[in-house]
């Protein structure tokens, strides 16, 4: 019979004590004593806490479902739930998990539309996420940021000409229902095709056929696959629109705050750049406004809950540029809001207003004039994203805003009087040449170097004895020109201001376009006049000769 020896007794005991899990999981359990409406109230979880995750099971079915706890009363908890919450009844059993909402993130979700809760509804099969972040967290502190200074380029001339967008700021696209707002939120993300921006796209309440014609538009213009969708459609509950955004949000973070493998970004990996639109927050202002009601919270303004200005803030404040030895990540946020007959004084569009570093406010007159995008320039504005643009934009625009919004005042009193002056018919024809020249049909981005040299041909007057519906063609095929005999001049652009020399080249090279332009689209004012002045001269005159003019001897 073999002997065991002692030593080969306690190494083996040691191996097998080394494998024992000896991790305690603590959890509270209780019962479900009210369900409705996607809210459950359990009683006896005494050491439950605000945004903890609770996991609820169906006795009925077996099927586990997910609560986030919001309210703490003294005798009960109140929840919302997410999933199928219809298999919830009262007397399920409830347990606290111990952690905080989260979702897969990484580069496998880009391509793919996902549900809030980051499970895949496109039917591409699973997504193999290897990271985690939770959907509430903490934004950058003052020292963790950096001031705007890179240029977001949306390919919209009257966008990146007067209402430019920074790395990392909160632009508000803000206007009636039907005016353009998911048009313009949608081309920026399109004009990132060649960039190194991520985009994500957070739908709240939309109809799940406009979700498939988004995905669908972005498909074709090539940028799908560097763009997420997160869909909570309005056939989805009011929680799963409540925490649409921050998943967007924790989705873009990732990409913020890690480099392109992964890892943890510092200075000398950087982090990534991320454009989120959230369309819209006016949807999941009012599905948090139902939870709240629901939860018998008391209700404020509009029956909004007091602490809905703070659910937008800190969810907006999660947009910034990093500082370098963060990586220089940054995330820009563009929330859209929808108001009613214009009102922008109601409560949820001046909180977002006050919260973000600018509004481009469309106008549903100008929509309906044709000025798409039907941006009012007078009153929309950016307060950070001047010091992003490239100098050569800066320089032209100059004074482009002031002009155009003495055009529409001048246009406004013109309607009362005939007898104009020559400086105020040169504003009227002026301004409508460059009211013109801003109109852009969806997905036709402008190169800024394009802009540039657009914007300087209609300061420069170039565009004035245009025809007015062959403005943006000339706009268009100057673009061409430039691009395919300038090359050079074209690029000088981007290098810093245009100097007397550079400005002189332009000058000549857009004279020289025009003069090309107008023998193939001649201008039809002045062939009525030359038409006119035609006929005038063949009249024949009337039987016994032409009679004497005043003053001329018979």
């Amino acid at each position: 019979m073999e002997t065991i020896s002692s030593e080969k007794i306690m190494s083996t005991l040691r191996e097998e004590l080394a494998q024992i899990n000896a991790t305690v999981d603590r959890q509270e359990a209780s019962v479900v004593t009210e369900v409705a409406d996607g809210i459950a109230r359990i009683s006896g979880l005494k050491t439950a806490m605000a945004g903890e995750l609770l996991k609820l099971t169906s006795s009925a079915t077996g099927l586990d479902v997910y609560g986030l706890v919001q309210n703490l009363d003294q005798d009960d908890v109140g929840a919302v739930l997410f999933g199928d919450a219809e298999e919830i009844k009262e007397g399920d059993e409830c347990r606290t998990t111990g952690r905080v909402m989260d979702i897969p993130v990484g580069h496998a979700m880009l391509g793919r539309v996902v549900n809030p809760l980051g499970q895949p509804i496109d039917g591409l099969g699973p997504i193999n996420a290897t990271h985690r972040r939770p959907i509430e967290f903490k934004a950058p502190g003052i020292m963790d940021r950096q001031p705007v200074c890179e240029p977001v380029q949306t390919g919209l001339l009257a966008i990146d000409a007067m209402v430019p967008i920074g790395r990392g700021q909160r632009e508000l696209i803000i206007g009636d229902r039907k005016t353009g707002k998911t048009a313009i939120a949608i081309d920026a993300i399109v004009n990132q095709r060649d960039t190194d921006m991520i985009c994500i796209y957070v739908a709240i309440g939309q109809k799940a056929s406009t979700v498939a014609g988004i995905r669908e538009s972005l498909a074709q213009h090539d940028v799908l696959d560097k763009t997420v969708i997160v869909s909570a459609t309005a056939a989805e509950s009011a929680p799963m629109q409540y925490i649409a955004p921050m998943a967007g949000a924790a989705i873009g973070e990732y990409f913020m705050y890690n480099d392109e493998h992964g890892n943890p970004a510092d200075a000398e990996h950087p982090g990534g750049h991320v454009l989120v639109v959230y369309d819209d927050l006016s949807k999941q202002a009012v599905a948090y406004r139902q939870m709240s009601l629901t939860l018998h919270r008391p209700p404020g303004r509009e029956a909004y809950p007091g602490d809905i200005f703070y659910l937008h803030s800190r969810l907006l404040e999660r947009a910034c540029k990093l500082s370098d030895a963060n990586g220089g990540g940054s995330l820009t946020a563009l929330p859209i809001i929808e108001t009613q007959e214009g009102d922008v004084s109601a409560y949820i569009p001046t909180n977002v207003i006050s919260i973000t570093d600018g509004q481009i406010y469309l106008q549903s007159n100008l929509f309906f004039q044709g000025q798409r995008p039907a941006v009012d320039v007078g009153i929309s504005v950016s307060r950070v994203g001047g010091d992003a643009q490239i100098k050569a934009m800066k320089q032209v625009v100059g004074t482009l805003r002031l002009d155009l919004a003495a055009y529409r005042e001048k246009q406004a009193f013109s309607q009362f009087g005939s007898d104009l002056d020559a400086t105020t018919q040169y504003q009227l024809n002026h301004g409508a040449h460059v009211m013109e020249m801003l109109k852009q049909q969806r997905f036709s981005a402008l190169d800024v170097r394009d802009q540039v040299i657009s914007i300087f041909a209609a300061k420069e007057d170039f565009l004035d004895d245009i025809d007015l519906e062959n403005v943006t063609l000339f706009r268009d095929g100057l673009a061409k020109y430039m691009s395919e005999h300038c090359p050079k001049l074209r690029a000088s652009v981007m290098k810093g201001k245009i100097d007397d020399a550079t400005a002189s080249r332009l000058r000549g090279r857009v004279a020289r376009f025009k003069k090309l332009f107008l023998a193939e689209h001649p201008n039809r004012r002045r062939l009525e006049d030359v038409e006119q002045a035609a006929e005038d001269t063949v009249v024949a005159p009337p039987e016994g000769g032409h009679e004497p003019l005043d003053g001329q001897e018979k």
